[in-house]
């Protein structure tokens, strides 16, 4: 369970980096705004764009903390890298559609890409992370054998 959590955590931290600083910018949000029909986008959309970034930073941060994965057992590591990734899994809920659609056109497949392998990659850790906790019912999959 470790290593999973920690390399999935390398992906998304690389994922998040990727679709917060390189396909994110101040364009794109002005056109994801025209899109939804705001009424000023290009006075909104640098607000916006850094509000974005900020958001995105503290997921970066949180993703580079499943890396501490592969040297600690904490539980309060667990619960946090369960939180980002419950959160991160609802990205799609959460981003409004207009932003994949000017990701789409603006990048090809590549400007959904990173956003989609970290909101669907943190749903599905979140998922296996809790299915473990109910089966061993204890966090990191530990074996009570094995902490004797």
């Amino acid at each position: 369970m470790q290593l999973a959590i920690a390399l999935s955590s390398v992906i998304f931290t690389i994922g998040t980096t990727l679709q917060n600083f390189v396909i994110v910018n101040t364009g794109l949000i002005e056109t994801m705004m025209q899109m939804a029909g705001a009424q000023n986008p290009a006075g909104e959309a640098p607000g916006f764009t850094f509000w974005f970034r900020m958001v995105g930073c503290i997921y970066i941060l949180g993703n580079a903390l499943g890396l501490l994965a592969f040297r600690s057992r904490s539980k309060v590591l667990w619960w946090t890298i369960l939180l980002v990734n419950i959160t991160q899994g609802l990205g799609f809920a959460m981003i409004p559609s207009s932003m994949w659609t000017a990701s789409t056109e603006v990048y090809g497949i590549w400007g959904i890409l990173p956003s989609a392998i970290t909101d669907g990659g943190g749903l599905i850790l979140s998922l296996v992370m809790i299915i473990s906790m109910v089966k061993y019912r204890t966090t990191w999959a530990q074996n009570q054998l094995h902490q004797r």
